[in-house]
């Protein structure tokens, strides 16, 4: 009995330890992530801000390209993006710690000179080379630098949202599909919460929505699945476009100077042809109208995804979550009254469920719907997310996102996203 009690007793003191490590590793890694992410908010939008207050800067784009151009190949950090990211915590590879500031300065070029690309994808870059690199100061092993990079990811992404939650859900569901690693529940949530505690410390409010959701009904609800379908067929569009469009622009242009001063030249030329700013930068603007205003331009979602096609398809730097954001939200806006479902709350529906579709991630999608917009829409919220989900295919926005299980299925599949 007393050999029992003795185990159980070590047993408890090892939980307990390690319980303790990763609250300090994590609250460490979240600190130097959220002031960071502080750092990397402030920048991307005053970057904006300066453009807007100085349109001719969107003359200077080729120029912009060129320089990344010349930072990632003076950097040898060519190969390097999400996808190497996500590939590190599959196989254990090194995140080059060069990757943060690289990242984070092309991004900033980008939005000040007007490409069209989002924050988050240098936010999971700073986050999982900051993870990594704590990993290593705290001399964890293999396994332990994968929860560390998921750590940091969680940190960058809970610092620019203001989103703690769906950080931390996000980070664990995103890189493989099906299996989730719950042993990193308590070190990626603590490092989200740090995060974004840090940005409160600079009175850094974060992205709410004060939505009016319709009462719960049956005929509203087969509307919202309907909406839900339209968005898992432009999740798949989009993927589509910026896989093969990139392939395209890279095998037709190899000289990635070239690509730079030719993107650069086509998003001016679109500019001027749209008559508008619109589709510049993150476009949060055109978000915010869709959302609380019921606003948008017929053809935003499409116009969108041209810019953002050609941006990141020449070699420019960002992300593409904020992108689909501001899909989903004018394509929801725009099909909502014809579906009989508010233009406003449509946008949130359209918002979610496209980026559900594009990440393959249904419960961090739930999460950010709760987040960003209250609770109580919550079911038509899950409804669209679980259809686009399910319709959204094999497709996604990182090739290096593993696939577990089937969609249609219990069948275990193993593949990748396409």
């Amino acid at each position: 009995m007393s050999e029992e009690l003795s185990g159980r007793l070590r047993a408890a003191a090892g939980f307990l330890r390690t319980f303790i490590k990763w609250l300090v590793i994590a609250a460490v890694t979240g600190a130097v992530g959220g002031l960071i992410g502080t750092a990397f908010y402030l920048s991307v939008g005053g970057a904006n801000a300066l453009r807007e207050s100085f349109p001719l800067l969107l003359w200077f784009l080729p120029a912009a390209g060129i320089v990344i151009a010349l930072i990632y190949r003076y950097t040898h950090m060519e190969s390097e993006g999400t996808n190497a990211v996500i590939d590190s915590i599959h196989l254990g590879e090194r995140i080059p710690l060069t990757l943060v500031p690289v990242i984070f300065a092309s991004t900033v070029l980008t939005h000040l000179c007007g490409g069209s690309a989002g924050r988050e994808g240098a936010a999971l870059q700073i986050g999982g080379g900051i993870g990594w690199s704590m990993g290593r100061i705290f001399r964890l092993d293999d396994k332990d630098m994968r929860l560390a990079t998921l750590c940091g990811m969680s940190a960058v992404f809970s610092a620019l949202f203001g989103t703690p939650l769906t950080a931390t859900i996000f980070a664990l569901e995103v890189i493989s599909v099906g299996v989730v690693y719950y042993s990193g529940l308590v070190p990626c949530l603590t490092a989200a919460l740090t995060a974004f505690g840090v940005t409160r410390l600079f009175d850094i409010a974060p992205t709410r929505f004060a939505i009016e959701a319709p009462a719960l009904s049956a005929d509203l609800l087969w509307r919202i699945a309907v909406l839900g379908i339209a968005c898992a067929v432009m999740s798949i569009v989009f993927c589509e476009v910026m896989h093969k469009g990139e392939r395209f622009i890279s095998r037709t242009l190899r000289n990635p100077y070239l690509r730079a001063v030719a993107g650069g030249a086509v998003i001016i030329a679109l500019t001027y042809i749209c008559g508008t700013t619109d589709y510049n930068g993150a476009g949060t603007a055109v978000i915010a109208r869709a959302i609380t205003e019921g606003e948008a331009r017929p053809a935003a979602f499409a116009l969108k995804l041209v810019f953002t096609a050609v941006t990141l398809g020449c070699g420019f730097r960002g992300g593409e979550v904020v992108p689909t954001f501001f899909i989903g939200a004018t394509l929801g806006c725009v099909l909502g009254p014809l579906l009989g479902i508010p233009a406003g709350f449509a946008a949130a529906v359209g918002l979610v469920a496209l980026f559900c579709g594009a990440v393959n991630c249904p419960v961090a999608s739930i999460v950010l719907a709760v987040e960003l917009f209250g609770s109580g829409g919550v079911v038509y919220f899950a409804v669209a997310c679980a259809i686009s989900y399910m319709l959204s295919g094999y497709t996604g926005l990182y090739s290096s996102q593993k696939i577990m299980y089937s969609k249609l299925r219990a069948e275990f599949i193993d593949i990748h996203a396409k």
